[in-house]
């Protein structure tokens, strides 16, 4: 039934007349049964928004890529009276995307665009349609920063979210960062942000590097949200669930964080009456827009496997990036990338087995603008058509009713620290799920940091594009660039105590005697400003979290004042940038060159400084394009796009590194033992041959620094890297720490 517009004699009318009431209200007629169990559950009204189906090509994309579509609205279907009407007739001509309701159900907050060319804001307004408000507007250099880069670089605030104590919740682009793995640099990044009710006080709350989405409050006063990053794993297979508290303290996992697929996990909601029950939607990463399979989440099972997750769609599927995945009749699954089977997206649990949903039934394709509904899912798979529109999809069902306000988490924070803009960390026992380390092994912890790709990288010249990094920094490892913070201490006991640098996406190595990661965190931690915060050891969840508390208070660290990370052994200073020519390369140039140089070098082994195209010949020389071979000299080393999806397992202690690694193995004369017998007979062999050639350990840990940090060239995105650029200024500049972590330009435009 097609709803009808409504009509306003003029726009002074429209300010005049309640705005959400319709003229001519359409009638709706649901199955008495889906009525009878939709009232069992408390929903007499339900709110949706109408939109044609976006054409996104990622799963983050639709803001930026989704077809304009603008004859859309928030609807609200009225289950008693059969009425569906529009809450915000006043808006048209623009897009509406994501909603939410108030606690009390009095209020909704939206994010709607006016045109194509200008970006989405937040919005409130009441259930009757009165008292409509603008809360966010652009930043005051918006103008001049689309006239600088584009108008695909207008900031964006999109849904929005209440939080306990009266403010809002949302994400935005105004953090100004790029998607690492987007080569053209078109893809803008979303972290989350909040502001009070009022829209005063807009402060961020994350800093990751790529993009996140959906927040929703949890019944304990957290938020959860999808955070999709990679640090030294695949680029697009981790998109899973996270919670931190309202003010961006206490960030952790919920769920995914080494679960491959489906590669996105997003739009997830608290089960009600179910503790530790989740509902979230799976879907691919591309080239489809959040759209897919509805899995429940029950976390009371062992989260580093698959075993929480059970589909209440599971005949659909996502096996791999891209499309999805059906089961025929009988029993087979079939790869379909027109998505021509059923799907699903925004799940909204009425219990931990019955959900609302936008549903599209088996036949059309995925992207057919009209073919969404609200539908009633039970855990069974079986749905239950609520209404449809037969011109234009509907989308994000949600039960107009209030809801339990979840309690007001205090926030706890240190001022000293917080004026610092530091925060602290501490360690109950590095060698908690460390197995197979004898204790007294790690000594040291290394913190480094992944930096976003802000904006202003973006530049008018070409040739600095590889392996989809717009400002390239290695060949084939990491997309985003690495500093290091540099090395604390750990006592004898496994504690450790420190600071690290707030508003960073902060990771940790721990280090043996010789200052070689012995594990690597592959993931990262935004501390906010003043937070005090701990940690078991390596490979943690919340239950061991939960079961350290009392433990944590007799350790041997947490008896002094927290280490300042520190410089290792031939350092100045810990804070530097990590860059390969001024590292690496000059301890090659003193000892290798002779043998490893030239026309035909020894060993078939080239480790000259000679530069190529983006690199140089020694780097290309072992990284090169065959991954096989790169191992054998470097050890496991990860590459984030190679493969794209995957990637994510959890790795034991020493399989990952310098401790993997032939040349280290080969260098150290005998203090490092490679697990794998056949390498360490040739590292054995290598080291007979090169018997007179000795590093001192500053040297040696330059080589083993840049290994288990995975490969980096570059030191910063800054500068021009392209050798037809070799005699520009800005050619391959000497990275110090503060240019590499700038979000500046280090001189002025005309200059770059």
């Amino acid at each position: 039934m097609k709803m009808k517009l409504l009509q306003f004699a003029s726009v002074l009318l429209a300010s005049f007349t309640p705005q959400g009431i319709a003229q001519n209200p359409q009638k709706v007629s649901v199955k008495p049964e889906v009525l009878e169990t939709l009232r069992r559950h408390g929903v007499e009204k339900i709110l949706f928004v109408t939109r044609a189906t976006n054409g996104a090509d990622h799963y983050y994309t639709e803001y930026l890529l989704g077809s304009w579509a603008p004859n859309n609205s928030i609807c609200s279907l009225d289950l008693k009276t059969g009425t569906v009407q529009k809450l915000v007739p006043q808006l048209k001509g623009g897009m509406f995307e994501r909603f939410d309701v108030s606690f009390d159900a009095k209020r909704v907050v939206f994010a709607y665009r006016a045109t194509e060319r200008v970006g989405y804001r937040i919005y409130e307004i009441n259930v009757d349609g009165t008292g409509m408000r603008q809360l966010t507007f652009p930043p005051p250099d918006e103008d001049e920063r689309i006239k600088k880069f584009g108008s695909d670089r207008c900031t964006d605030d999109m849904q929005p979210c209440y939080l306990p104590d009266g403010g809002i919740v949302f994400i935005s682009t105004r953090c100004q960062y790029g998607i690492l793995c987007n080569p053209p640099d078109i893809f803008t990044t979303t972290v989350l942000y909040r502001m009070d009710a009022d829209g005063q006080n807009l402060r961020k709350l994350s800093n990751s590097s790529v993009s996140e989405a959906s927040p929703g409050m949890l019944p304990d006063g957290r938020i959860m949200y999808t955070r999709w990053e990679y640090v030294d794993k695949g680029a697009v297979s981790v998109k899973g669930l996270w919670a931190m508290k309202p003010d961006g303290t206490a960030s952790t996992e919920i769920f995914g964080n080494d679960i491959a697929l489906p590669p996105t996990k997003i739009y997830g909601r608290a089960i009600p009456g179910a503790p530790n029950q989740y509902v979230v939607l799976g879907t691919p990463h591309s080239s489809w827009n959040t759209i897919g399979t509805v899995i429940r989440l029950d976390m009371t099972k062992n989260i580093r496997t698959r075993e929480p997750m059970t589909y209440m769609t599971p005949d659909v599927d996502v096996r791999e990036e891209r499309g999805w995945a059906f089961k025929t009749a009988n029993g087979d699954w079939q790869f379909d990338n027109e998505g021509k089977g059923r799907l699903f997206r925004d799940p909204y649990p009425l219990s931990e087995n019955l959900f609302l949903v936008a549903h599209k039934l088996a036949g059309p394709r995925w992207s057919d603008t009209k073919a969404y509904g609200l539908y009633l899912l039970n855990e069974k798979g079986e749905v239950e058509n609520i209404y449809t529109d037969p011109d234009i999809s509907c989308w994000l069902p949600y039960p107009l009713k209030p809801r339990p306000t979840p309690p007001v988490l205090i926030s706890t924070r240190n001022a000293k620290l917080a004026e610092a803009k530091q925060a602290a960390c501490m360690v109950t026992d590095v060698y908690s799920g460390l197995e197979d380390v004898p204790r007294g092994t790690i000594k040291y912890i290394r913190v480094l940091e992944q930096i976003p790709r802000p904006w202003a990288v973006r530049h008018p010249w070409d040739g600095d594009e590889f392996d989809q990094q717009y400002s390239c920094v290695s060949k084939h490892t990491h997309l985003g660039l690495k500093v290091q913070h540099g090395v604390v201490p750990v006592e004898d006991d496994g504690s450790a105590n420190f600071v690290v640098p707030a508003e960073a996406n902060i990771f940790f190595q721990v280090l043996d005697a010789n200052y070689m990661a012995v594990q690597t965190e592959r993931t990262f931690v935004n501390y906010m400003p003043g937070e005090v915060r701990g940690c078991v050891g390596c490979h943690e969840t919340p239950a061991n979290v939960s079961r350290s508390d009392n433990t944590a208070l007799v350790r041997k660290a947490l008896k002094r004042p927290p280490s300042i990370p520190g410089a290792q052994p031939g350092e100045q200073d810990g804070h530097r940038a990590l860059d390969y020519a001024h590292d690496v390369q000059p301890v090659f140039d003193k000892y290798c060159q002779k043998c490893h140089s030239g026309a035909e070098p020894k060993g078939n082994l080239n480790l000259s400084g000679t530069l190529t195209e983006l690199f140089n010949v020694s780097y290309e020389t072992l990284l090169p394009s065959d991954f096989e071979r790169r191992y054998s000299l470097l050890g496991l080393i990860i590459a984030e796009n190679v493969p794209k999806t995957g990637n994510v397992d959890y790795l034991p202690a020493k399989s990952l590194g310098s401790h993997t690694s032939v040349l280290v193995a080969m260098l150290s004369k005998g203090k490092v033992k490679l697990a794998d017998p056949k390498k360490a007979e040739r590292a054995a062999k290598l080291a007979e041959v090169h018997k007179n050639l000795k590093l001192a350990p500053e040297e040696l840990l330059k080589i083993t620094n840049w290994i288990d940090t995975n490969g980096q060239y570059y030191g910063t995105y800054w500068g021009r890297k392209n050798l037809k650029y070799k005699d520009h200024p800005q050619f391959r500049i000497y990275p110090t720490f503060e240019t590499a972590t700038s979000m500046t330009s280090p001189v002025p435009e005309e200059q770059r």
